[in-house]
């Protein structure tokens, strides 16, 4: 049986892709995640290149999942909770475009979702910092070199991980409980 057949796509930007891989890979119904680059202009672009600011993409993951298991909103609301989409080409301490938060949809129902939230996360805090996420459609996706894919999984000990990733994984394990793989 082809498990394959109820899947979608979604690619997100919100941060280090370490980050945001570690967070889906933790979401019922995600049947992949992979680490890459998008929204630029420089055909497969390197980390370095990225890093650097000079080719306009994003560091992105491809989120591959089944909406009979999780819905596009579920997975746009963890993708809301687990980053700050108010500052822009900003997380923490990680400065540049290429940590912009942005949503690359690959279907019309995606692009209305993801925009109506936005307005009802403006709405809801209207005395705050409005949404900075760019919504786009998804352009030509660039997978990561092989060294980042499962990167806080091979290196959960490393300092970065300790520091940043760690507490984001804990607050979304707690915020988002129903929506965890068991």
């Amino acid at each position: 049986m082809n498990t394959n057949t109820n899947k979608e796509v979604l690619v997100l930007g919100g941060g280090c892709f370490w980050c945001t891989e570690a967070v889906f890979k933790m979401i019922r119904g995600v049947t992949s995640v992979l680490p890459g680059y998008a929204g630029g202009a420089t055909e497969n672009p390197t980390y370095r290149e990225v890093c650097d600011g000079t080719t306009g993409h994003a560091e992105v993951v491809e989120v591959q999942y089944d909406p009979t298991l999780v819905s596009p909103r579920d997975i746009l609301t963890v993708f809301f909770g687990s980053h700050n989409s108010t500052t822009l080409n900003r997380q923490g301490a990680d400065v540049g475009t290429q940590y912009r938060s942005v949503i690359f949809y690959t279907n019309d129902t995606q692009k209305e979702l993801a925009l109506l939230m936005i307005a009802e996360i403006n709405e809801s805090s209207a005395k705050g910092d409005p949404v900075t996420t760019e919504v786009l459609p998804l352009p030509k996706f660039y997978v990561a070199e092989t060294y980042h894919k499962d990167y806080f999984a091979l290196n959960k000990e490393e300092t970065y991980c300790q520091l940043v990733i760690n507490p984001k994984l804990e607050k979304v394990q707690a915020k988002y409980v129903q929506l965890l793989k068991k």
